[in-house]
C-alpha cells in the first residue's frame, strides 16, 4: 500500500489532475446521465471539502496579514493599487467580451430558443443595500454562512486592533499566526484529492449535458471561450509583460489555480490553490498574498462580471434583432464594471450581473433565459478567467510595491513541493511529483 502511494505521489499533480479530466470526460460519455449518479457524488463531496477550508483559511490569514503588512507598506495604499488594477482589467474584459460578440454575431441565426425552467429574474441590489451587506451584523454568521466579504473586513478590523494593542496582545498575535499556519496544513491534505474531485465533477458534468443543449448555442459558446482566452493570453499576458516579467512563467506559475477553477467553477473552491500560487510559484509576499486574493475571489470577476454580461448582452441584441446605439455600447461597459463591485458577496454573481447589464441598456432580460440551460458549461471558463485575474492584480501590484520575490517568480517551477516541504522554489523540478499543481499546499 505504501509504495502504491508512492507511485501515485510521484506522478506531476498536473498529470493526476489531468487524467482526472479525461477519465472523467470518458466516464460521462460512457454512462451518459448515470454519470452524474454514480460518480458525481465524488465532485460534489470535493468542492465541499474546499468550500469547509475556505472561510477559516480566509479568517487567520486575513487576520495575520493585516498585522504583518502594517508597519511594512500602508495598506490603504496596497489596497488602492489593487482596487485600481481590479478596475483597469475588468474595463479591458468588457471591451474584449464587445468586440468578440461585435466580430462573431452569436446570436445571428439563431432562432426557436425556449427560456430554461427554473429561470427568474433576479433581483439587483440596491447600492446601499450592498454596501450595508458588506459589514456583518454577526460575524459569527458571516462565518457559518460562508461570506467572504464580510469575514475579509472583521478579520482586517481584528487584525488592526492587534497592531494597535501591541505587545499586550503579542500572544494573540502568535497563536493567530500559528492557527493561519494550521488551515495552510489542512489545505495541503484537501487539496490532494483534486484528481478525484475532478473526476467526479467531469464525469457528471458530460454525462449530464448532451449535444443537443449545445448545438442551438455553439457559437456562442465558442465565442465565450474564445474571448475569455484571449483576454487570458494578450491582456494578462501583455500586462506581465509590460511590468518586466515573463508572461510564459506567470501562466506556469499560475497554472495550478487556473486548473482548479476550470474543474470547480467557483472562486472560493479555487482561492487555497490560488493564494499558493501566487507565494509559491510567482513570488508574490505572503501576507500581501492572502489579503488580495481573497478580496479578488470576492469582487474580481473578469469572466462573470465583465465578458460574459458584454458577450450576452451582443448576443440578445442579436438574437431580438435590436441594434446597439453607441451610448448602449457605454452602458454596458460602465454597468460591467461597477457592477463587478457592487454585486460583491452577492449570490449567483454571473446571472445578477447580466441581468444588471441588460437592463441597464435597455434589453430583454428574458434573453438571460436561453443561456441559463447551459450555465455550467460556460461557467467553467469564467471561472478560470476570474481566478486568473485574481492572481495576475497580486503579481502586477507586487512587482509595483518591491513585495514580489523576482528569484521566486523566474525560478523554473511546474508545481508546488510535496505536503509538508516547503523547499525552495528551485528545488521543485519536473521530477517532483507530490503536491505539484497547486495540491501542496496553500498560502
Amino acid at each position: 500500500m505504501t509504495a502504491l502511494f508512492s507511485a501515485w505521489f510521484r506522478i506531476p499533480f498536473w498529470q493526476r489532475v489531468l487524467g482526472g479530466f479525461v477519465l472523467g470526460a470518458l466516464a460521462g460519455w460512457l454512462m451518459g446521465p448515470a454519470a452524474e449518479t454514480w460518480f458525481g457524488p465524488f465532485g460534489k463531496a470535493y468542492v465541499t471539502l474546499i468550500k469547509m477550508i475556505a472561510v477559516p483559511l480566509v479568517l487567520f490569514a486575513v487576520m495575520n496579514a493585516v498585522a504583518s503588512l502594517h508597519g511594512q507598506k500602508s495598506v490603504a495604499a496596497l489596497g488602492g493599487r489593487t482596487f485600481a488594477w481590479f478596475a483597469i482589467t475588468a474595463a479591458l474584459a468588457v471591451c474584449v467580451g464587445l468586440g468578440v460578440g461585435w466580430l462573431l454575431e452569436p446570436g445571428e441565426g439563431v432562432s426557436g430558443l425556449s427560456v430554461a425552467a427554473d429561470y427568474s429574474v433576479r433581483e439587483i441590489p440596491s447600492v446601499a443595500q450592498v454596501l450595508l451587506d458588506v459589514v456583518p451584523g454577526n460575524p459569527f454568521k458571516a462565518l457559518a454562512e460562508g461570506r467572504i466579504l464580510q469575514v475579509i473586513v472583521f478579520a482586517g478590523l481584528v487584525g488592526f486592533a492587534l497592531v494597535k494593542l501591541g505587545d499586550r496582545v503579542a500572544g494573540v498575535r502568535r497563536l493567530v499566526g500559528e492557527a493561519s499556519e494550521v488551515m495552510i496544513q489542512v489545505t495541503r491534505f484537501v487539496l490532494e484529492t483534486t484528481p478525484i474531485g475532478t473526476f467526479g465533477l467531469i464525469a457528471g458534468l458530460v454525462g449530464s449535458y448532451g449535444f443537443e443543449k449545445l448545438l442551438p448555442l455553439g457559437t456562442y459558446v465558442f465565442a465565450l471561450y474564445l474571448a475569455c482566452a484571449l483576454h487570458i493570453v494578450f491582456v494578462y499576458g501583455g500586462l506581465v509583460a509590460a511590468h518586466g516579467l515573463n508572461p510564459l512563467k506567470f501562466f506556469r506559475g499560475a497554472a495550478p489555480g487556473m486548473q482548479v477553477a476550470f474543474v470547480s467553477s467557483s472562486s472560493f473552491a479555487s482561492m487555497p490553490a490560488a493564494i499558493r500560487s501566487v507565494t509559491h510559484n510567482l513570488g508574490v509576499d505572503r501576507d500581501y498574498a492572502a489579503f488580495a486574493v481573497p478580496l479578488g475571489a470576492s469582487i474580481k470577476m473578469d469572466g462573470c462580471g465583465a465578458i460574459y454580461p458584454a458577450l450576452t448582452a451582443i448576443f440578445v441584441a442579436q438574437y431580438f434583432g435590436l441594434e446597439l446605439a453607441p451610448t448602449q455600447y457605454f452602458t454596458i461597459l460602465v454597468a460591467s464594471v461597477l457592477g463587478s463591485f457592487g454585486t460583491a458577496g452577492v449570490p449567483g454573481t454571473a446571472i445578477v450581473m447580466v441581468t444588471l447589464v441588460l437592463s441597464a441598456a435597455g434589453l430583454p432580460l428574458e434573453g438571460i433565459g436561453f443561456v441559463v440551460a447551459i450555465d455550467r458549461v460556460l461557467d467553467m471558463m469564467r471561472t478560470m478567467t476570474n481566478v486568473t485575474g485574481q492572481m495576475l492584480v497580486p503579481v502586477l501590484v507586487a512587482k509595483e510595491t518591491g513585495l514580489l520575490d523576482r528569484e521566486v517568480f523566474d525560478a523554473d517551477v511546474v508545481g508546488l513541493p510535496a505536503d509538508g516541504d516547503d523547499a525552495p522554489p528551485e528545488a521543485v523540478s519536473a521530477g517532483r511529483g507530490a503536491g505539484e499543481s497547486g495540491a501542496g499546499s496553500a498560502a
